[in-house]
């Protein structure tokens, strides 16, 4: 699991935890089974519903988008393997290319090099490059948005435990000492439906969202490198453009 992703659930609980506690509240009420059952269950069916089938299969790699470290190379890697092709190619050629496109981790700056070494037209590169990314972003806000909705649906599915609970509790109205307890557990799934919603839900569609945004940057500087590649720049030139690109406070934690 993503340590950041971790510690940023834990602080949140153990902070409502602690309230809890300092409002003279047992934190063992949370503890309701019935609730957690309607609140997960029922909100991650809503969710599904608005879902198509091909989409319902992606469902477990959204999961692991949400909670799994960012793969996100850093920046000054990618300028300095897009500046050792530069030099390669300068002196050359870009047929000199093929044999380090193999040893390419990354398949987008592999299909981009091996187009440019093909002898593709700059413009159609760079635009099939940008729409790979375009698609990208696309398929990561569909799933952003899929925890977005179950960030939605979690607390009014709450209400919806909340109203049942409370109609046992009129049901009950002869018997007194049943009450408090009875209306305390009709609470406890309103709970469940804000808690998960804000400390888990919103967050993780927020998560996913900002992966993508961060992994759409790093294609589009390769976009840009690969361009200067097939361009013929010089790799002084090449890292100038593309470190130009990167954001200072990264440049400067990559140097660090």
């Amino acid at each position: 699991m993503d340590p950041v992703t971790l510690i940023g659930f834990v602080i949140s609980l153990v902070a409502f935890l602690v309230f809890m506690v300092l409002e003279g509240a047992s934190p063992g009420s949370l503890i309701f089974l019935p609730a957690i059952i309607l609140v997960i269950v029922a909100t991650f069916g809503a969710a599904l519903a608005s879902q198509t089938t091909a989409d319902m299969k992606k469902i477990p790699t959204w999961f692991k988008m949400a909670v799994l470290p960012a793969k996100v190379p850093a920046a000054t890697e990618q300028i300095q393997t897009l500046v050792t092709l530069a030099e390669k190619a300068r002196k050359e050629g870009l047929l000199a290319l093929e044999a380090e496109v193999k040893k390419i981790e990354s398949p987008f700056l592999k299909r981009g090099l091996q187009m440019s070494i093909d002898g593709t037209d700059p413009e159609d590169l760079r635009t099939i490059l940008e729409g790979e990314i375009a698609a990208k972003k696309a398929e990561d806000k569909v799933a952003a948005k899929f925890f977005t909705a179950m960030g939605g649906y979690a607390p009014t599915i709450g209400i919806l435990g909340c109203i049942v609970g409370l109609m046992n509790v009129m049901g009950s109205l002869s018997n007194p000492e049943a009450l408090g307890p009875m209306v305390s557990a009709a609470f406890i799934a309103t709970l469940w439906g804000v808690m998960a919603a804000n400390f888990w839900f919103l967050p993780m569609g927020a998560k996913i969202t900002r992966v993508s945004e961060l992994q759409a940057a790093q294609m589009e500087l390769l976009v840009e490198g690969i361009a200067e590649i097939q361009a013929g720049t010089s790799p002084r030139t090449v890292r100038a453009k593309l470190t130009s690109l990167v954001p200072p406070s990264e440049q400067q934690r990559d140097a660090a």
